[in-house]
């Protein structure tokens, strides 16, 4: 394969991996209610932010444990979707090593570890601006049939 060809099939999987990074945020109400905004994506990875607010602490004013599973789980689910093929969580796993604190902004960074068939093994680190690793997810998926953006009729 030539240079140019390489280069072109790569720049496909980043627009491919783009689009349906956009849609699936556009379209996960979640995901908006906690405010999460895709920062970076490309084929098996993806970067997405969320600022803590008040509507992501819990009773001790540290960041609920759902607010950064949800975040982990967003940025695994547009870094294992990002071939245009719908893809679900079969399992996943999260370790809290650090409280998230109201101000902090959290970077939730997905990539692939491994691929077999139809399951994937991802591994997600959650971590604050300052490079703080609070939380570490690792979330294995399941690859269906259907295209997350059907073809234009």
């Amino acid at each position: 394969m030539s240079e140019q060809a390489g280069k072109s099939a790569s720049d496909g999987a980043e627009e491919t991996a783009q689009t349906v990074a956009e849609a699936m945020i556009g379209k996960c109400g979640f995901s908006q209610l906690l405010g999460m905004r895709i920062i970076d994506t490309g084929p098996d990875f993806a970067k997405v932010e969320m600022t803590l607010g008040e509507r992501h602490l819990n009773g001790f004013a540290i960041a609920h444990g759902g607010a950064i599973f949800a975040l982990a789980d967003t940025a695994f689910a547009h870094a294992c979707n990002s071939e245009n093929i719908v893809t679900v969580a079969q399992q996943c796993q999260v370790n809290f090593l650090k409280p998230g604190k109201a101000g902090e902004t959290l970077t939730a960074t997905a990539q692939a570890r491994t691929r077999s068939g139809r399951t994937g093994l991802y591994d997600v680190t959650v971590a604050t601006n300052d490079g703080i690793v609070i939380a570490e997810f690792r979330g294995m998926s399941r690859t269906l049939s259907d295209p997350v953006i059907p073809p234009a009729a």
